[in-house]
């Protein structure tokens, strides 16, 4: 009888917190450069020193999915996506290094390229500085050129390289910001190899349709492991009657 609760209690906490999980995806399926997550459940034998003839569920992992979203082109300048594998960094305010596919880049007041979130850009040498009165190119190298809207036409004049990186996805791991981070702590090296289109965003790799489908076919287990724990407790009160009458 125990088994059978055990089972379903943990069953349906866990299939409530993927449920949380696929609605979160759901909800960030227009957010540029967005990764959607997964969760992974496993059986545990309860620990004792009784017989192992209980298991519940644990959520042994939430897995981040990296496929690359859809490229949607917007003409702008300061829009940048990442082609193939890669990551820009950018700069926390504690000084440490985050990265991010979110593109949609902008000047703040002091001159520094920054993101819509306000995290400043890495160059290879360390934030990028954008003169004012001053067109932006970004080239697939990640190399920022300024051309003056004054004085000599078409001068280009290089400014920095945007600082692209490629670690493996099993090294990076995401912090509750939506950054992701190396779980060594230190900052990744630069990678040549990294490229990235100009005036194209990433957008969103959450599959609205599958989403939707999974949040449905959750609801409906979260329903049986609640039909099974009240089919547990139907069965204990009617074992109570028969221990009763047997009495």
């Amino acid at each position: 009888m125990d088994r059978l609760i055990y089972t379903a209690m943990t069953g349906a906490k866990h299939v409530f917190m993927q449920q949380a999980g696929t609605a979160n995806n759901l909800a960030n399926a227009s957010t540029i450069g967005f990764k959607a997550q997964e969760h992974r459940f496993r059986a545990v034998e309860v620990q004792g020193n009784t017989m192992p003839t209980r298991a519940f569920v644990v959520d042994a992992s939430v897995a981040d999915v990296f496929d690359a979203g859809p490229l949607m082109f917007t003409g702008r300048s300061l829009d940048v996506a990442v082609q193939g594998s890669g990551w820009l960094a950018v700069r926390l305010p504690d000084g440490s290094e985050a990265y991010t596919r979110a593109g949609s880049l902008d000047v703040n007041v002091n001159g520094e390229l920054q993101t819509k979130s306000g995290h400043t850009v890495m160059g290879d040498g360390g934030p990028i500085a954008i003169p004012p009165d001053n067109n932006i190119e970004i080239a697939p190298d990640g190399t920022v050129s300024i051309i003056s809207t004054f004085g000599t036409p078409n001068n280009v004049n290089p400014v920095g390289r945007l600082k692209l990186v490629n670690p493996g996805d099993g090294e990076l791991v995401r912090g509750d910001d939506g950054l992701f981070r190396l779980r060594s702590g230190q900052p990744a090296p630069a990678d040549e190899n990294v490229r990235v289109a100009s005036g194209t965003l990433e957008g969103s790799n959450v599959n609205v349709t599958d989403a939707m489908v999974n949040l449905i076919s959750l609801s409906r287990q979260f329903e049986l492991q609640i039909k099974m724990m009240q089919t547990a407790d139907q069965n204990a009160q009617r074992a109570d009657q028969l221990l009763s009458l047997s009495a």
